[in-house]
């Protein structure tokens, strides 16, 4: 279980890790060794916020967590049943008020929690996220949420997710050089309850994503890789869409063009039988794929495995992006990247597409590679001043 909460310590993460590292920009001034992050707290709510810094230093590799002030401290050595992780939390801001503290150069994910602080706990293998897909997760009724960055010599990217799962609303933001700000992942007004409202008005279980305390106070909604994980969703809600993309491709070609620099360079799909290989275009098979189900299509991964290389890595990404949106049946050549088509199949990924009409900028990390045709929401400058996260009313 650790490997698989560790592998899902956030796929926007990686992808902002990603392009951080594959994105060459010009700062106009070394990034410096820590930053302000300015954390606002607009949700209206009176209970105490509680902040967490965790990820990976940069310049050590080592895991562990940074203080307020910006300070490194590794993760001392865990047990098995795994032991207390040292407290890592911050004091939040009261309701109306606004903290600063300062993020080093990580990777790794700024938690909040209201009321309570949050669980973290170790084992030998290191630091175990909260996974409230587990009904006796000590994080399961406590309402919680994080953003994901990388902040490294080449600059910052932060994102809103909700690859995991949809929760207490908030935006990230960078302010520039030149003082102007950049943000993301502002709700609709209203979007808040509009999403869960949405989500109970879907039919085929979408519904029973929704967590609850005991008391009725809505949480969160599970994505749907852990809909299926749980049971909550059907694991063939994708069935009918998947056969539907096979039939197609067995007589016809699925163009993939995985870099929008680089628009010679494309990959060839054809079905036969229980795979769909690709070609390039001299005709040679450079990579296959099982016919995938719906926890491969929601996780990007199994048989949508993503490998951080010049080929199957960026095919996959491309496929993923077209399950979830449901644009393989409406244009054979892939990326599509004009939102119109976005899941307008019956059968899709619901919780990506009410997430993504809820947003102020249309933008979000609904899964992993949501960031697929620009649709991510994600900040990034080469010479960051601060950062801001902005926690949002839970309306």
């Amino acid at each position: 279980m650790l490997g698989r909460i560790l592998r899902r310590l956030g796929a926007a993460t990686a992808v902002a890790t990603m392009l951080a590292l594959a994105t060459p920009l010009t700062a106009d001034a070394a990034v410096p060794a820590t930053i302000p992050l300015k954390i606002t707290n607009n949700s209206g709510r009176g209970d105490a916020v509680y902040v967490y810094n965790l990820g990976t230093n940069l310049a050590t590799g080592q895991q562990g967590w940074a203080d307020a002030a910006g300070t490194f401290h590794a993760w001392p050595a865990g047990g098995n049943p795994p032991t207390p992780a040292p407290d890592a939390s911050i004091a939040g801001p009261a309701a109306g008020q606004s903290t600063t503290i300062r993020i080093p150069k990580f990777s790794g994910r700024i938690y909040f929690s209201y009321g309570q602080k949050l669980v973290f706990k170790l084992t030998t293998g290191g630091l175990v996220q909260p996974a409230v897909q587990n009904p006796t997760d000590p994080n399961r009724n406590i309402l919680f949420n994080w953003s994901e960055y990388t902040l490294n010599d080449s600059g910052l990217w932060i994102n809103s997710t909700q690859v995991d799962m949809f929760s207490a609303p908030y935006a990230v933001g960078v302010q520039r050089s030149d003082g102007s700000t950049a943000s993301t992942g502002h709700l609709k007004s209203g979007g808040y309850t509009g999403f869960y409202n949405a989500l109970r008005g879907q039919p085929g279980g979408w519904a029973n994503l929704i967590q609850t305390r005991s008391d009725g106070t809505v949480l969160r909604a599970l994505s749907p890789t852990y809909g299926i994980e749980t049971g909550a969703l059907p694991s063939t809600v994708m069935d009918d869409y998947i056969n539907r993309v096979w039939s197609k491709y067995s007589s016809s070609t699925l163009t993939v063009t995985p870099f929008a620099d680089q628009p010679n360079t494309k990959y060839y799909g054809r079905v036969s039988g229980n795979v769909m290989n690709f070609t390039n275009s001299s005709g040679a098979v450079v990579t296959t794929f099982q016919k995938p189900d719906a926890a491969s299509i929601f996780g990007c991964y199994k048989y949508l495995d993503a490998p951080n290389d010049l080929v199957r890595g960026p095919i996959s990404r491309t496929l993923c992006a077209g399950y979830n949106r449901s644009t393989l049946l409406v244009n054979p050549n892939q990326p599509d990247t004009t939102t119109a088509n976005f899941y307008q199949d019956v059968v899709t990924n619901h919780y990506a597409r009410k997430i993504h009409a809820q947003m102020a900028d249309g933008k979000a990390y609904a899964f992993a590679f949501d960031d697929v045709g620009a649709q991510e929401s994600l900040v990034n400058d080469g010479n960051p001043q601060q950062a801001y996260l902005t926690l949002d009313p839970l309306s």
